[in-house]
């Protein structure tokens, strides 16, 4: 049964002399606890009961809290996340609430954190946070990672951060942010570009600001976009197969600078014939694609025939914004410009 504080909170009840944040929680490992039975974690709390099981989070702020969904992020999908950027505005709209707390699975927090970044049109601070370990465990990350959301939400009105990752202290951009550790608490990391801040002792610490800011509408339907991985040995069967279900747009996750093999290449060009956009990006974890190689499958090759081949952006995150931007070209320099712009 709910107590009296969390029967309050969960009506949205207002409290003089601080602010009011809004809560969103979506799921995740942060909203689960372990199974007695089967010693694995399922979905537990909703927003109302993880205030009330953090007393520190009553003297920070008031709470707006939005039970979105709760589900595992490994369930989440594009057209979730498309209802979820409607609701973070919608809510923000509101008179009196300065920002959002999002509660978030960490499996793809990161592609969330993209997406929301891209389409919601507030100006307020929008927080993702999760948690690695449950809040069944003694040692769980989700209470100081959840507290420091709302610190952070309280005092982002001047950083112009936009929608951030913030766990384990350290402040990500959307832009940058990668999930780099299965199990560790310690697993967002921003690569080369460095964190945004620190949260330490109920204090912001800024070292960086968001370098590039785009936004672009959500369609009526978000085309279909496939990845595909390259390999030595790949074959370009997996490329063909996307022809056949009649993708809008392919990612193809080349190897080095932003090269494939001779059999990849030639079915990617099967595909630009087919008018389907093709996205080169690579899986080396730092750095960009170039057109520097000329052989066939070189980054030089793809680009002349056809290809998006630039930028940093990991696939899963090239796959975004491809949805996104292709409602909007009608060729492929329109929209190579959506991807040199982020």
């Amino acid at each position: 049964m709910k107590t009296f504080f969390s029967f309050l909170f969960s009506l949205g009840v207002l409290f003089a002399d601080i602010p009011t944040v809004a809560i969103i929680t979506t799921g995740g490992t942060i909203a689960e606890k372990t199974d007695p039975k089967t010693g694995a974690s399922i979905p537990a709390s909703s927003g109302a009961d993880m205030i009330e099981s953090i007393p520190e989070l009553k003297t920070l702020a008031n709470y707006k809290i939005v039970d979105f969904s709760n589900i595992d992020s490994s369930q989440m999908t594009p057209q979730m996340w498309a209802h979820l950027s409607q609701v973070i505005d919608d809510t923000l709209n509101k008179p009196g609430i300065i920002g959002a707390v999002i509660t978030h699975g960490t499996d793809t927090m990161a592609e969330a954190s993209f997406f929301l970044e891209l389409t919601i049109k507030t100006d307020k601070p929008v927080v993702l946070v999760g948690a690695m370990k449950n809040s069944s465990d003694p040692y769980s990350d989700g209470p100081p990672n959840l507290v420091n959301g709302v610190i952070q939400v309280c005092s982002s009105k001047d950083y112009n951060w936009g929608v951030t990752v913030t766990m384990n202290q350290y402040i990500n951009s959307a832009r940058n942010v990668v999930k780099t550790q299965t199990t560790n608490v310690q697993t967002f990391e921003s690569g080369e570009k460095g964190y945004l801040g620190y949260i330490y002792n109920k204090k912001v610490y800024q070292f960086n600001n968001r370098l590039k800011k785009l936004k672009l509408p959500i369609p009526n339907e978000l085309p279909r976009v496939d990845i595909v991985y390259d390999y030595a040995g790949s074959t370009g069967d997996f490329i063909r197969h996307a022809i056949d279900k009649k993708v809008d747009g392919i990612v193809v996750e080349s190897v080095g600078a932003g090269n494939v093999n001779k059999d990849m290449y030639e079915a990617i060009l099967e595909a630009i014939d087919h008018n389907i956009a093709v996205v080169i990006t690579t899986r080396v974890p730092h750095g960009n694609v170039f057109p520097a190689y000329g052989d066939e499958g070189g980054g030089s090759s793809l680009q002349k025939a056809g290809a998006v081949v630039i930028g940093d952006l990991p696939s899963a995150k090239a796959r975004l914004l491809l949805m996104l931007a292709l409602p909007l070209v009608k060729n492929n320099e329109e929209l190579y410009q959506y991807f040199r712009k982020i």
